[in-house]
């Protein structure tokens, strides 16, 4: 039996949904990166063409699977929303993400940064901010014939995709959506439905009290012999 050798081209390319890196390197850019997901996620959930992900593994060339990078959030518009392992751009009709975000750690350095700037500006991104939340520094970068420019004026600012404003505050970031509400937190946005549904139990049971009194009330005229439909006696 001859036993044919499998050539570059007959093998399966494998593109891995991780690169081995913790998701974040602390609570601060965790809590960052949800919020901005999570926010991002509610701001365009009734669109099902705009794909939103955090941490995910962008591939922008088939056939490579070490030219990648994962960016903290990433925003896509013309592709359908749902789970991936990884975004594999020859597989979402070429469309590259168009707003990426970033939020630094003590643990990122210039050479790392410069090289995902690099990568972003070669491979499509339109939008591009970076925020360090130790330092509340924030950088962005536009599309701008064809090249990332980094932004000169950022304060404030509104996102030409999203519509989201950023406005740099004394010691942090505030983050807007386009009908003005400053972006929440997952906590607070949890108490904030806890809060209108108690206040939706209150009312249906001071409606309710108010049912039992009327009620009461019709019970004890007809008992008078007075009609409560007409207000005579019977």
């Amino acid at each position: 039996m001859v036993t044919q050798l499998l050539t570059p081209t007959d093998t399966e390319i494998i593109y891995p949904e991780s690169d081995g890196q913790p998701m974040a390197d602390n609570t601060i850019q965790f809590r960052w990166m949800t919020v901005i997901y999570y926010n991002l996620a509610w701001l365009f959930a009734k669109d099902p063409k705009v794909f939103i992900a955090g941490d995910l593994l962008w591939y922008p060339v088939k056939g490579n699977n070490q030219l990648r990078q994962a960016p903290d959030v990433m925003v896509v518009f013309g592709v359908d929303k749902g789970d991936r392992g990884s975004y594999q751009q020859w597989q979402e009709n070429h469309i590259a993400p168009q707003v990426v975000f970033e939020i630094l750690s003590p643990g990122n350095t210039p050479k790392e940064m410069n090289r995902k700037l690099l990568f972003y500006d070669r491979y499509g991104v339109e939008e591009y901010y970076l925020y360090d939340p130790y330092k509340n520094y924030l950088r962005g970068w536009l599309r701008v014939e064809g090249f990332l420019e980094e932004l000169e004026k950022l304060q404030p600012w509104v996102s030409p995709r999203l519509g989201i404003q950023f406005e740099l505050s004394v010691d942090t970031l505030v983050l807007y959506r386009p009908n003005g509400q400053p972006f929440a937190d997952y906590v607070e946005v949890q108490q904030q439905l806890e809060s209108a549904e108690n206040r939706a139990s209150l009312a249906e049971e001071q409606l309710e009290q108010e049912r039992q009194r009327a009620n009461r009330l019709e019970q004890l005229l007809r008992e008078a012999g007075i009609d409560p439909n007409n207000n005579l006696k019977t």
